[in-house]
């Protein structure tokens, strides 16, 4: 394979924490995706409100929210101390976790594009088979003859894992028969809750693209089998794109202003790169150039940044270069981006950070003790972000290009939190006495 030289793909060969801008960025426009808009999101939205009384009926622990599933916004001026205190930051404005570690159901950010894939097949089925009619209540499809039903369908999906959660657990709760197909680095507490859902796990001695690619020729011998593609999905890409139009209200309603005076910026953890390009597709649909969006990689996984610098997008893995994929974060732990994601990115995203897992374990703890608030490792990544981008000179560089530099005091930060709440307290201790050596 031709790979361009370039001292960033340098940098990520030798798996050194690399600072990257993205030099395609272009001030936004709505037309950048003539197959995808903000009617695209509005109607995912919609979706997800006509489900609400099956969510509420499935799952009482949405019954506050009325069957609607989010996560809060959480302001984390402890933590943001600590930032600046203990690792060197530099950071002014405001410092929010954004906690989809506590989204109900699956208890991660795939509870959003997962959930409503599955949600949205479920509804095509229904309508399609008569089960559902005009006017009907959504609740319907929790009784016993819908159940019976959906049993007659099954759902695959290749997963690191909390992916596979979410897809595992609504699946189930619709009725459906389930299989995940799960890599190596998926954690046994995940495989082992799934199957206390009475999902079939199988196991995978190789990468994540290898489950990936088997979980879709399996699910394609069986005319009745649904594959979630999580490297090509539309439908995953808009029900995480729903996440700005929710955060947009919770900022209304908290008084943050996003405006040219008021600049956003936004880090979210990046694996296959469909959640945090659904994400991003969203909140540049609604804050445009005002929202500045980057992404965090582990040093032996940075798929998308290596797609993204050597121009090659899905064509190219992270073994190419010599990386091995392997990483405590395991739901970052993905070779090859989405060449889908890649895409969509590329004109939009303003940069990316990759973290060394030690680090990933020190913020972990730092939040617990700061904020008394805990995340799993991978969902932390996107705190190397913040630490950098107040100091290093290629941020410095940006936040100067885009006419920042008197305004950084109006920002406001929000570190994308992926995953965490089904996390077992055995677990939490472990991870919370893991310690290695940050080279």
């Amino acid at each position: 394979m031709n790979i361009k030289n370039s001292p960033v793909i340098d940098d990520l060969k030798s798996a050194k924490e690399t600072v990257w801008i993205n030099p395609d960025k272009q001030t936004f426009r709505a037309d950048f995706y003539p197959s995808l808009s903000m009617e695209d999101i509005l109607d995912a939205s919609a979706r997800l409100e006509r489900f609400a009384p099956f969510i509420k009926k499935c799952f009482p622990e949405t019954e506050e929210s009325g069957g609607i599933i989010e996560s809060c916004l959480t302001h984390i001026p402890n933590m943001k101390a600590c930032l600046n205190k203990d690792y060197n930051a530099c950071i002014s404005g405001a410092l929010y976790l954004k906690q989809d570690n506590a989204l109900p159901i699956a208890g991660s950010v795939k509870a959003r594009g997962g959930v409503y894939e599955i949600l949205k097949h479920t509804e095509d089925l229904a309508i399609e088979n008569g089960i559902l009619k005009a006017g009907d209540s959504y609740e319907k499809l929790a009784d016993e003859d819908a159940r019976k039903f959906f049993s007659g369908y099954t759902v695959q999906v290749g997963s690191t894992g909390n992916l596979g959660l979410s897809i595992g657990i609504m699946s189930a709760a619709v009725g459906y028969k389930v299989i995940v197909h799960m890599s190596s680095d998926a954690k046994q507490w995940k495989k082992d809750l799934l199957r206390s859902k009475g999902v079939t796990v199988v196991e995978y001695d190789s990468d994540y693209s290898e489950a990936v690619k088997q979980g879709r020729l399996n699910s394609d011998m069986d005319e009745k089998s649904y594959f979630v593609d999580d490297e090509n999905s539309v439908d995953l890409f808009l029900g995480y794109a729903v996440a700005a139009k929710r955060i947009k209200a919770q900022f209304e309603k908290q008084g943050i202003i996003v405006d040219k005076k008021h600049p956003l910026f936004v880090y979210i953890p990046c694996g296959v790169g469909g959640a945090p390009g659904g994400i991003t597709f969203g909140l540049k649909q609604f804050f445009g150039d005002n929202v500045h969006v980057f992404f965090a990689e582990p040093t032996q996984a940075p798929c998308m940044l290596l797609g993204l610098e050597s121009g090659l997008n899905s064509k190219i893995s992270v073994a190419d270069i010599g990386l091995s994929g392997i990483t405590e974060a395991d739901g970052l732990a993905v070779g090859r981006a989405s060449g889908f994601a890649g895409d969509v990115m590329d004109p939009v995203l303003s940069g990316e950070f990759t973290v060394c897992d030690g680090i990933l374990y020190d913020y972990m703890r730092s939040l617990c003790e700061r904020e008394n608030i805990f995340i799993e490792p991978s969902a932390c990544a996107g705190f190397k972000c913040v630490e950098k981008i107040s100091t290093d000179e290629k941020c410095l560089k940006y936040i100067k290009d885009n006419n920042l530099e008197n305004i950084m005091e109006n920002s406001t930060h929000i570190v994308w939190g992926t995953g965490g709440d089904l996390v077992p307290e055995n677990v939490r201790e472990q991870y919370k006495n893991t310690y290695i050596k940050v080279v």
